[in-house]
Order: structure tokens, then C-alpha cells, then sequence
């Protein structure tokens, strides 16, 4: 067994994360209580929500704590079980903090199976970007067979989901990205019918209009800023905009925030709704999803790209990197060895 480190929250950043916000210390190796078990970190999740966790902020996650291990999404494995909840060599998913070691009653863990897929998709596809995918079309867009979708951040871990999902309903699907290999793979391995190049189109307006020639019935936001104004000015009559993120603003301070879409009168005479939703409450779909998704994997009728970092010392980079785009698909930190 393996010495025991965590990566803690040094320092709340101002703006743009930095690694000096992080620290990576050496801890204690935990033992098991009566009824808990020691579980080994394999996969940490990091997603652009942890953004707002850095800030001493109320939101809908309570901030990481100053001086503690981060707290995310992890698969772990559990290497001995005092009377626990589940035996010693069952895998599990759920919410941890980012070090080798920890110990856990088994609350907000659920176990799952390797063989049908990889332990790394139950932070992904399988996981809450998955969910995230499914709630946000169906629960809040009420997406119908055959409508016109456009996806923001297309290619990052829910939007190359939200994509698939649409174009298994017999949707035409649009998808902007910040890299001509990340467009690429929208459209050749993704099936997209459109996609583009955000950072290189010298016209939003034009882009999202010659990417969504019918207009657009749902919009799943993920990135807010100018693109959210674009969008809206190609929304149809009774269109549906889901607010899954706007990471475009997660980085920036007070005073850095733009102003808001100068268009949302649009949203009065077409009478489009928009609405923000937070997963984790839309529970019964969310179940709902794990079983359609596993379905559609093993049918083939879904890809999934990760970017795989190793070492739990290199969270934080791959923490940042993800923020400023350089991840192609979802990032995953490996912490050992299945």
C-alpha cells in the first residue's frame, strides 16, 4: 500500500486559476471505523462547476473548504470493508475527496461494473455529464424527434453527449467548438450535421445562422457570453434554451462581466423559454439515463473521447486545462490502476 497524499485548497483565486491555488501534502493512511470501509481513489472527475466551489460563494455545492482535499467526482475501489457497506474489491462511483485514501460509510457511493463499460465513463458518459446530456434535452428542453438542436462546447464531456443523443432522436444537430480537430471529430465521428470553429468565424451571427439553416428549436447552453446572444437570434417560435453552463464567466471578476444578450426581447415575441437546471435534482431521469446510455453504448450507437491525465498530482493542471479548453472530450485525472 501506497503512501497516502491529497491535493488541498491553498488559496481562493482571483480571476483565473492558478496551480499556486492548490497543494499537494502528504496525509495520514485512514483506517475503517466499525460499519466503513477503505476505499482507493482510481479516477477523479473535474468539471467546470469546481470553478465556483473555489469561491467562498453560496451556490447550489458548498465551497471547497481552505486548508482540505478538494471534493469531486471519483471511482474508487474498496480495499477493505470494517462491516461496511459493500465487500472489499467492489468498484464504486461517487463523491470523494482528491487524495489515494480515504475512508467512507458508503453514503452517495453506488456500485458499478466494469464490464459494462469503462470505470472511467461512470464520470463521464455514464456519469454526471451523461445526466447532464439527458436532463437537459428532455427535462428542460423537451426535445422532440426530428426538431433542429445546437450545442455549445460540443465536444467537451456533455455536449458530445447532448449531440449523440439528439441525432439518435432523428434530430439535426449543430455544434460549435474552440479547434478545427475538435470540429473535425463532430462531424466525421460524431455525425453532426454542422459544426464550426468559434475562435477562427469572424461573425458569430453568420456562423450560428449557415450552422442551424432551419433555426433552432433547442439550444444547450454551455457557454454563455456572445455565443448565447447568437443563438437566440436564431431561435424558433416556442424554442427552448437549457442553461447547463456559461464557462465563458466562470473566470472572470465582478467588474470583468460582460453585459448581458442585448436580444432577450426575442424571448418575449417567440416565446422561448430558458431556464437553468442544476442535475443532481432531477433524480428519476437520471436513473432513466444510465440505463438508456448503457443500452446505446453496447448498440454502438454511442463514441466517447476522454482526455486522460495521470497522477494525482496533476489534478490541478488538468483542472485548469480543462478551463482554459485545451481537454479534447472529457477530463479525467487516473489515479492508480484498476
Amino acid at each position: 500500500m501506497t503512501a497516502n497524499q491529497q491535493i488541498r485548497l491553498k488559496s481562493r483565486p482571483t480571476g483565473w486559476v492558478t496551480p499556486d491555488n492548490f497543494e499537494l501534502v502528504k496525509a495520514d493512511m485512514p483506517a475503517p471505523g466499525p460499519g466503513q470501509m477503505l476505499v482507493k481513489t482510481l479516477y477523479l472527475s473535474v468539471d467546470p462547476y469546481m470553478r465556483g466551489r473555489m469561491n467562498d460563494a453560496k451556490s447550489y455545492a458548498d465551497p471547497w473548504k481552505l486548508g482540505e482535499a478538494c471534493v469531486g467526482g471519483i471511482v474508487v475501489r474498496v480495499e477493505e470493508s470494517n462491516g461496511g457497506k459493500f465487500p472489499a474489491g467492489t468498484y464504486l462511483a461517487g463523491m470523494g475527496g482528491w487524495t489515494n485514501y480515504q475512508v467512507t460509510d458508503g453514503t452517495g457511493f453506488n456500485p458499478v461494473d466494469p464490464k459494462l463499460a469503462p470505470l472511467s465513463y461512470y464520470l463521464g458518459i455514464l456519469g454526471m455529464p451523461g445526466m447532464t446530456a439527458w436532463v437537459g434535452l428532455k427535462g428542460i428542453g423537451a426535445l422532440k424527434e426530428g426538431e433542429n438542436v445546437y450545442v455549445s462546447a460540443a465536444s467537451g464531456a456533455v455536449g458530445q453527449v447532448v449531440g449523440q443523443i439528439a441525432k439518435n432522436m432523428g434530430c439535426h444537430v449543430a455544434g460549435s467548438a474552440g479547434d478545427d480537430a475538435k470540429v473535425a471529430y463532430l462531424k466525421d465521428e460524431l455525425g453532426f450535421d454542422a459544426a464550426f470553429n468559434y475562435k477562427t468565424e469572424k461573425n458569430l451571427f453568420s456562423a450560428v445562422k449557415a450552422a442551424n439553416p432551419k433555426g433552432i428549436d433547442v439550444y444547450f447552453e454551455n457557454v454563455g457570453g456572445p455565443m448565447l446572444e447568437a443563438a437566440i437570434n436564431m431561435m424558433n417560435f416556442h424554442g427552448r434554451i437549457a442553461l447547463c453552463g456559461m464557462i465563458a464567466d466562470y473566470n472572470l471578476t465582478v467588474d470583468e462581466m460582460p453585459a448581458g444578450p442585448r436580444n432577450l426581447v426575442l424571448l418575449v415575441g417567440r416565446s422561448i423559454k430558458m431556464q437553468g437546471f442544476i442535475v443532481v435534482n432531477y433524480p428519476d431521469l437520471c436513473r432513466e439515463w444510465i440505463g438508456v446510455g448503457a443500452k446505446w453504448l453496447q448498440e454502438g450507437k454511442l463514441k466517447y473521447r476522454e482526455s486522460v491525465v495521470e497522477g494525482l498530482e496533476n489534478a490541478p493542471t488538468a483542472f485548469i486545462d480543462m478551463l482554459k479548453g485545451r481537454n479534447f472530450g472529457k477530463q479525467i485525472v487516473k489515479v492508480a490502476d484498476e
